[in-house]
């Protein structure tokens, strides 16, 4: 998998509308406003919008083929040097027929974002680049209040410098608190809950080292059997990334979901799972009870599986490199990067 730069300070980074069009929500662009300035202040990264950035939602809805053209002209563009996803939706899949993968793999950079930009992941993966699945403009960077802490650390150490030896740790806070948008919640700070779980090993025991792939498990049936969805050998070996987004899908969506990976016989190829954090922790028990069923169906009991990462919808989230090899000890409850996650 060919990595991107590291950023530096005075790099650009362009922020791209790829799914939802909330940017362009009157009311919403001080999310722009306050991500930008944060982006200069902490990290001396600036950050610029592309063409259609700030369309109106219904026009990001009517054209994907302009969110297309955006992502790709950023990706060509020599000054721009990261890209990252203003929000999430549902819609990413439909950038699909616009996409020119010998672009994305003549010009390897930085591109972060999660959720519905799973699909991206999955773009970039095809071309044979490394990806960010974490922080968006819109939540995380411009989250009320300030900057949550995993989000400064994860860019700072995962972004920004050599990554090698990094231990992604578990969060000691997280919130369950839903601040509403609006500049009048712009100084209101979500209440923090202290972690009591951290890291739980649902099954297996040991020292899995392997490549990351995955993302929202919420996405895979949109690009199941499209050109981006890998085939069952390029699983082989892999660590398995799964979270699910902010509808909390019920227990039985996520044995379906689950099921369909163990009919691929991708459970069988993989050599460890690592799960995020369930939105709000709704359904907590009961998804770790759909994993372990679903892996007592497919024969994969041995299969290890590290539950509860600070990862995607998780408040706060970090960032997971996808396409770059980590270690995941079952024993000692540790995520390491075996390699750097950028060049």
């Amino acid at each position: 998998m060919i990595k991107p730069e590291k950023l530096k300070k005075g790099d650009k980074v362009a922020v791209v509308s790829l799914s939802s069009g909330l940017l362009g929500i009157e009311g919403l662009r001080h999310k722009f406003d306050i991500a930008k300035e944060r982006l200069e202040k902490e990290f001396g990264l600036e950050l610029v919008a592309k063409e259609h950035t700030f369309s109106s939602f219904q026009e990001v809805y009517e054209h994907p083929e302009n969110r297309a053209k955006d992502l790709m002209e950023a990706f060509q563009d020599k000054s721009i040097k990261g890209i990252f996803c203003a929000i999430g939706g549902n819609d990413t899949i439909r950038l699909l027929p616009y996409i020119d993968f010998d672009i994305i793999s003549k010009n390897p950079k930085v591109f972060m974002g999660y959720s519905d930009s799973t699909v991206n992941h999955f773009m970039l993966r095809k071309a044979g680049l490394v990806s960010y699945y974490g922080p968006t403009i819109m939540c995380e960077i411009a989250d009320y209040g300030k900057m949550p802490d995993v989000v400064r650390e994860a860019i700072a150490n995962i972004l920004m410098k050599d990554s090698k030896g990094y231990e992604i740790k578990s969060s000691k806070y997280w919130s369950n608190e839903y601040i509403p948008w609006g500049e009048e919640n712009i100084n209101t700070q979500k209440k923090m809950v202290k972690e009591t779980h951290g890291y739980e090993v649902l099954q297996g025991k040991g020292c899995v080292t392997g490549e990351v792939i995955g993302g929202c498990i919420d996405v895979f049936p949109m690009i199941n059997g499209t050109e981006i969805w890998p085939k069952k050998e390029e699983f082989k070996n892999k660590i398995l990334l799964l979270e699910t987004s902010e509808e909390q899908i019920s227990p039985d969506l996520l044995l379906i979901y689950l099921r369909n990976l163990g009919a691929q016989g991708i459970l069988k190829s993989i050599k460890g799972i690592i799960v995020g954090k369930p939105y709000m922790e709704k359904y907590y028990e009961e998804y770790k009870d759909i994993y372990k069923k679903v892996m007592q169906e497919f024969n994969c009991t041995e299969l290890p599986i590290l539950y509860n990462i600070n990862i995607g919808h998780a408040f706060f989230t970090g960032i997971m490199p996808l396409g770059v090899k980590i270690e995941v000890d079952y024993d000692k409850k540790t995520i390491t990067l075996k390699e750097s996650a950028t060049k």
